[in-house]
């Protein structure tokens, strides 16, 4: 209830790599969110995948695994005091995430799996539900409700834009406005949301640039958190290297946003 309470009363950012390369990229990145939290009036999050279930390709790299990835975010939790998070793709992974994570992030996909997030309500821990790119935010309550009469009313929304057309999306920013009627922080995915969804070649690609763009526009239509993903060198990164954030731009688009 401590993490939720700073949620609602403070700028929060849910900030790391999309996947768990390897220990060492984990302790780099969560190394910069703690300095970040404890420079700044804000809280910070680490997030990292254990599993990217959703890769365009069956090649691509997907992540450790849950037992390894578990292992990999209680280290980063126990070395640097942060709140951390992963997202999971399956009831039985909410179970043996939340005896690490402190959010249960139900991807964009998989929000109207009803048993998915039953299942993460039923732990008892902050469940973040990103808005699919098909459903509208109005649409966003039905998600929500599942979770809130599963008994758990600790609950995040976040926007990520809309497709449109192929390998493209868009951003309709009164979505932020119509989640926030509901009573729930709103959070922006500035970095999923200038995606172009398996547009490169059996990956998707995306532009970076655009990400100060979507955290500043979200900004003016009263978001309370930011979702951004980052990676020291994310052209070399393992998954979603296109519209990460470089590590050493981070503080600064930060800083900029709680000015």
């Amino acid at each position: 209830m401590a993490l939720y309470k700073d949620i609602i009363e403070k700028p929060f950012f849910i900030v790391g790599p999309c996947v768990m390369e390897n220990q060492e990229l984990l302790y780099t990145v969560a190394e910069k969110v703690a300095e970040i939290g404890s420079k700044y009036p804000v809280t910070v999050v680490f997030k990292s995948s254990f599993d990217k279930a959703n890769r365009t390709s069956v090649h691509a790299y997907r992540g450790p695994g849950l037992t390894k990835g578990m292992e990999m975010l209680n280290n980063v939790k126990e070395k640097f005091g942060l709140p951390v998070t992963t997202d999971i793709h399956e009831p039985f992974q909410a179970v043996a995430c939340a005896e690490v994570v402190d959010i249960l992030q139900i991807p964009a996909f998989l929000c109207r799996q009803t048993d998915l997030l039953v299942a993460a309500a039923e732990t008892g821990k902050i469940v973040n539900i990103k808005k699919a790119q098909f459903l509208s935010g109005q649409d966003m309550f039905y998600p929500a409700q599942k979770v809130k009469e599963s008994g758990n009313e600790q609950i995040i929304l976040t926007e990520r834009g809309n497709s449109f057309g192929y390998n493209n999306l868009v951003v309709d920013f009164r979505n932020i406005y119509d989640m926030k009627e509901f009573g729930y922080p709103v959070c922006m995915d500035c970095t999923h949301s200038v995606q172009r969804p398996g547009g490169a070649g059996g990956k998707t690609g995306g532009d970076r640039k655009f990400v100060p763009n979507m955290a500043h526009a979200a900004r003016a239509f009263g978001v309370s958190g930011y979702f951004i993903e980052t990676h020291p060198d994310p052209d070399h990164a393992l998954s979603d290297g296109p519209n990460m954030l470089y590590l050493k731009d981070l503080e600064e688009l930060i800083k900029s946003l709680i000015e």
